[in-house]
């Protein structure tokens, strides 16, 4: 059984270099695979591995000043969902591309997993707002959600400048994967002129872990191997089409477009 983190921490970093080389040197030693984006923001860092080796991970990078209160989201899988370790340096964790966003001075407030079922249970007027890309989306996402609309979290701000004026005025829940989008997402939307903005805190996957599929439809897109994992943090049978790269759901797959290493229902005429 291999456990996988997914963690992030905004946090001013210095003497990357070094400590890219330790960390490989570390994840080497205890067969860790997966990646660690380091940059002058912060830390992004999804791996996999024994539950020792995940152990002496953190304890290193707790060790880091500024990382002290590291969290993180975990799941289980029968299989290594990473196929190699990587150590990057980055000029942002998380590409923007926006000057003057910078989550470690100023994010916005955040709400908890349990706080935002009760708000939906209780029929708080507000609008969730899914950061995500189109391809992820389209696995799953919580019930009467706003898409924002991208192909890549780089185009987030002109999808923002579409979204109707009138929202500026509305409670707005935005939500990712597993928070980081967020993160910068939302000091956009406040100097954008959204007066009301909160951000799902730890994201889909900490939900998951709080309130399983509570108000929430479908599955949650991952960045490896596993594709896509359920309320129960369970890999699914979701399967990624080799000449397009989009997300699969089974019925999909039983399409007799779908032919694997080919083609899928959505790429089958672009190959003919």
């Amino acid at each position: 059984m291999f456990t996988s983190i997914a963690a992030y921490k905004f946090a001013p970093l210095d003497g990357l270099p070094e400590l890219r080389a330790q960390l490989r040197a570390l994840c080497t030693a205890h067969e860790l695979r997966g990646t660690i984006l380091l940059s002058p923001e912060g830390i992004n860092v999804v791996v996999a591995g024994t539950d020792a080796a995940i152990a002496v991970l953190l304890e290193a990078l707790r060790a880091i000043v500024g990382l002290e209160d590291l969290q993180t989201k975990v799941s289980e899988s029968a299989k290594q969902p990473f196929r190699r370790m990587l150590v990057k340096l980055k000029r942002e964790i998380i590409a923007f591309g926006v000057e003057g966003i910078a989550p470690a001075h100023k994010s916005a407030p955040k709400i908890s997993a349990q706080t935002l079922k009760q708000w939906i249970d209780e029929g708080k007027s507000l609008v969730l707002l899914d950061t995500r890309n189109d391809y992820e989306i389209r696995m799953g996402t919580f019930r009467n959600a706003l898409p924002i609309g991208v192909s890549h979290f780089r185009d987030f701000p002109a999808a923002t400048e579409r979204l109707p004026a009138s929202l500026k005025d509305e409670t707005i829940v935005m939500f990712c994967t597993g928070g980081i989008r967020c993160e910068k997402a939302g000091p956009y939307m406040e100097n954008a002129g959204f007066s009301n903005v909160y951000q799902l805190d730890g994201g889909i996957l900490k939900y998951f872990e709080e309130c399983a599929d509570a108000h929430y439809d479908g599955d949650c897109f991952v960045f490896d191997r596993r594709v896509c994992l359920d309320a129960q943090l369970r890999e699914t049978d979701a399967a990624l089409c080799f000449n397009c790269q989009l997300p699969l759901t089974a019925d999909e797959q039983r399409d007799t477009r779908y032919e694997i290493g080919v083609s899928c229902p959505f790429c089958f005429a672009a190959k003919q």
